[in-house]
């Protein structure tokens, strides 16, 4: 067998191994434990339940997560926010494209394209300035654009999908 064969070989066998364990990791969602604060249907690909995916605080709070500085039209200030990227959120998830049908405690719908899920995007923060957001603050989740960073999201689109208060996404595609 060439040397060429055979590292061929190599990578294939990396590229299998990779794809499995990473797909094992992303369906391993685990179970909430606690409240649950966030209710994820439609097309994702991995649930902890026969027909959702639910988290708890402790579950997001467990994920990938980034921490910026933005002004928004809502607050005083500059405000540090800290949450999972939207597009790490949907890599767990298992959900690649479509749109997500945010829903609010207080009933208030929006649509989300899942291509707003990109790098140095959107995020799924859980804390403002170092606390934990509770209702009052727009809690517990917000979707926060880093608003200052991109003139592209300074846009009443923009704002209206910055839903606050969140309980719910579906995902349609």
């Amino acid at each position: 067998m060439s040397n060429f064969t055979a590292t061929c070989r190599k990578i294939a066998a990396l590229a299998v191994f990779l794809a499995v364990t990473s797909s094992a990791m992303a369906g391993s969602l685990g179970a909430p434990r606690d409240e649950v604060i966030l209710r994820v249907t439609g097309a994702i690909s991995h649930r902890n339940t026969p027909d959702a995916a639910l988290f708890d605080r402790a579950m997001i709070e467990a994920m990938p997560a980034v921490t910026f500085e933005t002004s928004t039209i809502w607050t005083e200030g500059r405000q540090r926010f800290t949450g999972v990227p939207l597009q790490e959120f949907l890599s767990i998830l298992g959900a690649t494209n479509g749109t997500l049908k945010a829903m609010a405690i207080n009933d208030y719908v929006v649509e989300i394209p899942a291509a707003d899920a990109v790098k140095d995007g959107p995020i799924l923060a859980y804390r403002m300035n170092g606390a934990e957001m509770n209702l009052r603050d727009k809690g517990p989740l917000w979707i926060v654009y880093p608003y200052d960073a991109n003139p592209a999201y300074q846009s009443e689109v923009i704002y209206a999908r910055s839903i606050w208060q969140l309980d719910q996404i579906e995902v349609i595609e």
